[in-house]
């Protein structure tokens, strides 16, 4: 087997261990929120920028991708069409044709344009010149593979890297700064035991509220992020062995998909499949195919 690990899962595990077994054991689906695919959206128009020359990359640029990248997704993802409905004027009495009213789909729009717009109060495109968009970085923390997608890498003249990643919710309190930066500890973590450069800078840019959060990280750091790591695979290998998922309460209860099942309000789970251990610990083996985005809202 080849066990591997991406941050939004081991941030599934830390929220709550039912949580990933029903992601990566039971592989139940997820309906995909209006919010969900906004924060997809918004990723595509900011990654597709950059394909243009950096004198072009203005707002009007940016919010004119809005609607193709739209587009372009539903065409690959035809399920996200049915996100956001049309909803049209009851049928009248007369022959009139029925016409579109201005619906929560404007605004779902609008919403979008808007997050884009406020990223250009944060950052300048016409000075940016990212080495990657959408890098996958992997690599080996003794036998578990670490791996995920970076929203973009920069990298300055003398060679330093930062990694920056983009939200489309709020920055957290201080209280939560550092589990949020524990996703990007992890990308930078893949890349300095991937390639041996230690990145510089690693940056996260919110873009409901406009605020930025960073830290230069040190060897300490990442190295104590891998001790973390070793030790929530640990606890991951150890719940799949047992089959033993507790369900861990909170308020992230009231937005979960999986409610209904979970025995912490009343549910039953579904059993566990034949070849539960190996979902839990080798997700490609088994056919399953670990999300790229960790958190887009």
């Amino acid at each position: 087997m080849q066990p591997a690990l991406s941050p939004s899962r081991a941030a599934d595990f830390l929220q709550c261990p039912l949580l990933y077994r029903f992601r990566v054991v039971d592989r139940l689906p997820e309906p995909t929120s209006a919010a969900a695919a906004r924060g997809s959206l918004v990723h595509a128009v900011l990654e597709r920028l950059f394909d243009l020359p950096a004198a072009e990359r203005t707002l009007l640029a940016a919010t004119g991708l809005v609607p193709q990248e739209w587009a372009r997704m539903v065409e690959e993802e035809p399920h996200l069409a049915e996100v956001l409905a049309v909803t049209l004027d009851p049928e009248p009495a007369t022959a009139v044709p029925r016409t579109p009213v201005a619906t929560p789909h404007d605004d779902w729009f609008a919403a979008a344009s808007a997050l884009v717009e406020r990223w250009f109060t944060l950052e300048d495109p016409t000075l940016l010149e990212p080495v990657e968009r959408e890098l996958y970085v992997e690599a080996k923390v003794g036998d578990l593979t670490i791996r995920g997608y970076v929203d973009r890498l920069d990298e300055a003249p003398d060679g330093r890297l930062r990694i920056v990643d983009y939200k489309t919710g709020r920055a957290p309190s201080e209280t939560f700064e550092s589990r949020a930066l524990f996703q990007l500890r992890f990308y930078a973590l893949a890349l300095w035991r991937s390639r041996g450069v230690l990145p510089s800078r690693l940056q996260l840019v919110y873009l409901r509220d406009g605020q930025k959060l960073w830290i230069d990280p040190t060897e300490r750091d990442l190295l104590a992020t891998e001790r973390k790591i070793r030790a929530l695979w640990s606890a991951i290998d150890l719940a799949a062995r047992e089959g033993d998922w507790r369900p861990r309460r909170s308020h992230a209860c009231t937005w979960c998909a999986h409610r209904t099942l979970c025995p912490a309000w009343g549910g039953t789970p579904p059993p566990l499949p034949a070849d539960a251990y190996v979902r839990a610990v080798d997700p490609r083996r088994a056919g399953h195919t670990d999300p790229r985005a960790a958190d887009t809202e």
